[in-house]
C-alpha cells in the first residue's frame, strides 16, 4: 500500500534544508499511515457505516474545530483530531454511499491526487508546471475525439466543477454573439436570451446571473414525460424571444440530466441553433462518461455537432473530486474572449513557444491544481477499454435495478418506467398508501412526507446515503445514481432491502 513515510523518504522527494525536520514528524509518523489506512481504506468497507452522523451542536462538542489560539501540544493530539475529521466525515467512496453525483475510491485516482498536492504545481505556464500542460493538451484533444470533434482539433480547459464548465459555455457564447462585450460590457445592447430544459442543472441560471445576463432570460424549454428537452418547443420560445426584440444567442442541451439522468435530443437542437446562429453548448458533466462505451454512446447522438462540451470525469468515470473539462470545437475563441495578457505571467518572448504552451491566460482562474494527473494516471493505468467495463457494469446494474423494483410490487413505484443514464427515481410505498393511486390527490400529499422520515432513519443509522427531492409536479422521491465499480448485483438488493426496513413503520 502507498505510504506518506515511504513517499517521503523516497529519492523523488527532497526537502529543501530550511524545513524544520521536526515539522515533519507528522507526516513520517506510521501512526498517520495507519489512521488513514483505518479511517478511509477500511472506512469504507460494507461492513462499516457511510457515515456517523452528528447534528452540528452535538460535533462542535466532539471535535475541537477552534482555531488562532496556542497550538495544540503534540503531533499525536494532531493525529488524533485527523482520526475524528476521518471518523466524523461521510465516506464517499463506500459503496453505499449513492447519495450524489460522485462516489468510489478509485486508487490511481487517489494517488494521483497525493502526488498533485505533494508537487503544489499551479497550471498556467508551461515552466512553472510543464509535465502538467502537456498531460492536459494530450487528453483535451484525445476527449474531443471521443466527442467527435473533427480530428480531434479545437481547445480545451480544466475547471473546478462542471457547474463552471457551464459558465465557460455562457461566456464564450456571448463572446461569439457579441464580441464588444469584452471591453463594453453588456449595457446598450438588446438583452441577451439563453435557453435550456427545464429540467437543466441550476449552474445555468447562476452563471447567468455571475455573467450579467440574469435569470429573466433564461428561457426554461418544456420537456417529455421522460425529461427530453422538446425540439419543437425550443424553436417556438427562440421566435418568441426574436418577436420581443431581444437577442437569443445560447442553447445549452442536457446530457444525463441531473435527477432523471434524460439525454436531451441532440441533432434536432444542433439544427435549431445553426438554423438561428445560436451557440450550441452540451452539458454532459454527467452523462459524458457514456461516450466511453461503444454500447451507451448513441445517447449522445449529435454532440459531435456542438460548439462544446463539459464532461465531468469526477462523476460517472469516477475520478477524484475534483475533475471537470470544457472542450470547444473553436481553437480561438477561448484565450479572445478571456486573456488579459499580464506580463508578469505570459511573456511572449520565451525562449519556447509560450503562445502555445503557456495556457493560463485562457482561464477565468490564474492559480490552478493540476487536477489532470490524476485522470490521466487513470487513463492510463485502465486504457479506454477499461473505462468501457466500468460504463457498461453500472449501467447495468442500474437496468438490475429497475427490474428488481417491478419484483417488489406495490412497496416502490417508479416515477417513469424507464431510465436513460444510471439514475432511477422512485417512492418507497409505505402500506396504508399501497391502495391510492399514484396520480391522486391524497397519494401525492401524503407520500411527500415519506422520503424525509426515512431520509432521517437512514442517516442516523448510517446503513446508506440516497438523495430525495422533488422535480416539477412530483413529490419528494428517492433518487439512486450508480457509478462505482465496487457496487455488485447483491448491492442494488440490499439497498431496496433497507428501504423497506427503514420504511416499515411508517404510517401516514
Amino acid at each position: 500500500m502507498f505510504t506518506l513515510t515511504r513517499y517521503l523518504r523516497s529519492a523523488a522527494f527532497k526537502l529543501p534544508a530550511e524545513v524544520e525536520m521536526s515539522r515533519l514528524r507528522l507526516l513520517e509518523t506510521s501512526t498517520l499511515s495507519h489512521t488513514l489506512q483505518k479511517n478511509v481504506f477500511e472506512g469504507i468497507h460494507r461492513n462499516d457505516k457511510v457515515c456517523r452522523f452528528k447534528l452540528p451542536p452535538d460535533l462542535q462538542k466532539i471535535i475541537n474545530l477552534e482555531v488562532g489560539r496556542e497550538p495544540v501540544k503534540s503531533h499525536q493530539d494532531l493525529i488524533e483530531l485527523l482520526r475524528q475529521v476521518c471518523s466524523l466525515s461521510v465516506k464517499t467512496g463506500h459503496p453505499y454511499f449513492i447519495n450524489q453525483l460522485f462516489s468510489g475510491m478509485d486508487p490511481y485516482g487517489l494517488a494521483g491526487e497525493i502526488v498533485a498536492s505533494s508537487l503544489n504545481s499551479s497550471v498556467y505556464t508551461y515552466e512553472v508546471s510543464p509535465v502538467f500542460t502537456m498531460m492536459e493538451l494530450e487528453i483535451f484533444e484525445k476527449m474531443r475525439e471521443i466527442v467527435g470533434f473533427p480530428q480531434g482539433k479545437g481547445d480545451g480547459i480544466m475547471s473546478p466543477g462542471g457547474s463552471i464548465s457551464n459558465g465557460y459555455g455562457v461566456s464564450v457564447a456571448r463572446f461569439h454573439k457579441r464580441p464588444s462585450t469584452k471591453e463594453k460590457g453588456l449595457s446598450g445592447g438588446k438583452p441577451m436570451v439563453m435557453f435550456t430544459s427545464e429540467d437543466a442543472h441550476y449552474s445555468c441560471k447562476k452563471l447567468a446571473v455571475f455573467e450579467g445576463i440574469g435569470t429573466d432570460n433564461v428561457i426554461g424549454v418544456k420537456v417529455d414525460s421522460r425529461g427530453k428537452m422538446k425540439p419543437d418547443e425550443l424553436e417556438e420560445q427562440v421566435k418568441k424571444v426574436l418577436s420581443e426584440g431581444k437577442e437569443p444567442f445560447l442553447v445549452i442541451a442536457t446530457a444525463g440530466t441531473t435527477v432523471i439522468g434524460a439525454f436531451d435530443p441532440l441533432e434536432p437542437i444542433a439544427e435549431i441553433c445553426k438554423k438561428y446562429k445560436l451557440w450550441f453548448h452540451v452539458d454532459a458533466a454527467w452523462g459524458g462518461g457514456a461516450l466511453m462505451s461503444t454500447k451507451y454512446r448513441h445517447l449522445m447522438k449529435g454532440i459531435e455537432k456542438a460548439d462544446s462540451v463539459t464532461w465531468n470525469p469526477h462523476k460517472l468515470l469516477c475520478a477524484p473530486q475534483q475533475c471537470s473539462v470544457f472542450l470547444c470545437k473553436d481553437e480561438n475563441i477561448l484565450t479572445d474572449c478571456h486573456a488579459a495578457h499580464a506580463s508578469y505571467l505570459f511573456q511572449k518572448d520565451k525562449f519556447y513557444d509560450s503562445q502555445r504552451y503557456d495556457t493560463g491566460d485562457k482561464y477565468i482562474q490564474c492559480g490552478r491544481r493540476a487536477d489532470i494527473l490524476k485522470f490521466w494516471l487513470m487513463w492510463k493505468a485502465k486504457g479506454t477499454e477499461g473505462f468501457e467495463r466500468h460504463i457498461d457494469h453500472v449501467f447495468g446494474l442500474k437496468e438490475q435495478l429497475i427490474a428488481e423494483i417491478k419484483n417488489r410490487g406495490d412497496r416502490f413505484r417508479l416515477l417513469i418506467p424507464d431510465y436513460e443514464c444510471t439514475n432511477v427515481s422512485f417512492w418507497y410505498v409505505p402500506v396504508n398508501l399501497r391502495n391510492l393511486e399514484t396520480d391522486s390527490t391524497e397519494f401525492q400529499k401524503r407520500i411527500h412526507k415519506v422520503a424525509p422520515k426515512i431520509k432521517e432513519k437512514m442517516m442516523k443509522e448510517g446503513s446508506m446515503m440516497v438523495s430525495y427531492q422533488t422535480l416539477r409536479e412530483y413529490p419528494n422521491f428517492f433518487r439512486t445514481v450508480f457509478q462505482s465499480s465496487g457496487l455488485t448485483s447483491e448491492d442494488i438488493k440490499y439497498f431496496l432491502d433497507q428501504f423497506e426496513n427503514l420504511g416499515a413503520d411508517i404510517n401516514l
